[in-house]
């Protein structure tokens, strides 16, 4: 297994990043070498230096990472459509083994490497190219992030239900609050926790700004949990 996390969600837009940038501060408080990357991202804007996404800057600043954005942000499109979408407008193939050979660059020095996903699981990379595929090839496990409003249980189950009929292994999931007005809230989080075999990692406040300072210990059961070299993820089935 590889020395690292793939950080997916329920749905685009639903707190991604705003948890992998945690995960990335936490561990690197708790004396971990730990790195960012968005293998594939759609919408950016351009500067003098090329297409460049804000999730994927915002994983850099959160890990104070100094070397080549290619690596943390292998594919970029400036269209927010999905990415196979947006591959296919620009005459590209997202490739699993380039984004391999720039995640084995970024885990250089037994660095942990803390992938973040496009949209939801099951947003397509390509034609017959999957996410799925991609954490298979790197062999790490999943933290699932549900977006915390009305709708959430069945969004939650049945991502947990296709990771796991994905051969991919859900290690748990993350609670963030996108409504913080929302009804039942624990009665949810209860609800969820019943129905997915993977254990709740912690809960957070949603922020729209994913570099936006954090509460302390923020995460801290799952960044143990990460940052612990003799912690096996439990297979899926």
């Amino acid at each position: 297994m590889s020395r690292g996390v793939f950080v997916t969600g329920t749905d685009t837009e639903i707190g991604k990043t705003h948890v992998s940038c945690t995960l990335l501060r936490g561990l690197i408080a708790n004396d971990v070498a730990a790195v960012g990357m968005k293998p594939v991202a759609s919408g950016a804007r351009q500067t003098a230096t090329g297409l460049r996404n804000e999730d994927a800057e915002a994983l850099i600043a959160a890990a104070g990472f100094g070397g080549a954005y290619a690596d943390v942000n292998p594919y970029v499109f400036a269209d927010p459509i999905a990415p196979h979408l947006a591959a296919r407008e620009n005459a590209a193939c997202i490739s699993i083994a380039q984004i391999r050979a720039a995640h084995a660059r970024l885990a250089t020095g037994n660095r942990f490497v803390v992938v973040e996903g496009v949209g939801g699981w099951l947003a397509p990379l390509g034609d017959d190219l999957m996410q799925s595929d991609l954490v298979r090839s790197l062999d790490v496990p999943v933290i699932l992030v549900v977006g915390m409003r009305l709708g959430c249980i069945n969004h939650a189950v049945l991502t947990a239900r296709a990771i796991a009929e994905d051969g991919c292994r859900l290690m748990g999931w993350i609670a963030n609050r996108m409504d913080p007005d929302m009804l039942r809230f624990e009665a949810n989080i209860e609800s969820i926790r019943q129905r997915i075999h993977a254990p709740l990692l912690g809960t957070m406040d949603h922020a729209e700004d994913p570099a936006a300072s954090i509460r302390p210990h923020a995460l801290e059961a799952a960044v143990r949990m990460l940052g612990n070299p003799t912690y096996q993820t439990p297979q899926s089935g």
